[in-house]
């Protein structure tokens, strides 16, 4: 395990359109986490994109798995977990705009949603993420599908930059994964010093989902 080896696994996931990339025209921006996880001989990165997808038709968690001791599957796409359990509710007649005065249902949960009907969906989905981030993004069991149970997780990040163009800036010439490759192999998390602004909040990609 050494950083340019895991360097060298993000950018060949890179290279086949397997990394996370915020500027996805298939689906629009709504949240996003990485989690690194780590010992002395194995590492994992879980990272996810929330996002609405119209052609999903739902409110997808986009899981990527990378690491040395993947459980299943390649590195690269994992999961695709959708969250919204009343679609049929919210848009019954699916043009892609919140029907009004009816709840969000999220695994169970009915989230109150404050915006009038013929919001679009995104927008929506969009207003519910700050106040329920942890309903929406992977819980432990999905977090864990792909990686050992006992690898001890490292660090978290809610945010962080993100290349705007992954076909010009490969991971390992971009300062988020080469600190993030640093902290895997080091095992030390205070190796993550960013200098760029966090840019993975939804607002700074608004050609995403376009498509």
């Amino acid at each position: 395990m050494t950083t340019s080896s895991i360097l060298g696994q993000f950018d060949l996931c890179a290279d086949r359109a397997e990394f996370p990339d915020q500027d996805n025209g298939y689906y629009y921006p709504v949240d996003a986490r990485i989690h690194l996880f780590g010992d002395d001989t194995r590492w994992a990165v879980v990272a996810e994109l929330l996002g609405y997808t119209t052609r999903g038709g739902n409110l997808i968690d986009v899981v990527h798995c990378f690491g040395n001791c993947l459980t299943r599957g390649e590195p690269g796409f994992g999961d695709f977990l959708d969250r919204v359990d009343n679609m049929s509710e919210i848009d019954p007649d699916g043009e892609e705009v919140y029907a009004g005065g009816v709840p969000v249902v999220v695994r169970g949960t009915a989230l109150t949603v404050d915006a009038p009907a013929g919001t679009p969906l995104q927008d929506v989905f969009r207003l519910l993420a700050p106040a329920n981030r942890d309903l929406l993004m992977a819980d432990g069991t999905e977090l864990r599908a792909r990686i050992p149970a006992d690898l001890p997780e490292l660090l978290r990040l809610d945010e962080w930059h993100q290349p705007e163009d992954l076909g010009a800036v490969m991971p390992s010439g971009h300062e988020t994964f080469r600190m993030i490759a640093e902290v895997l192999d080091s095992g030390d998390p205070a190796r993550y010093r960013p200098t760029l602004p966090a840019n993975t909040h939804w607002s700074h990609w608004p050609d995403a989902g376009t498509l």
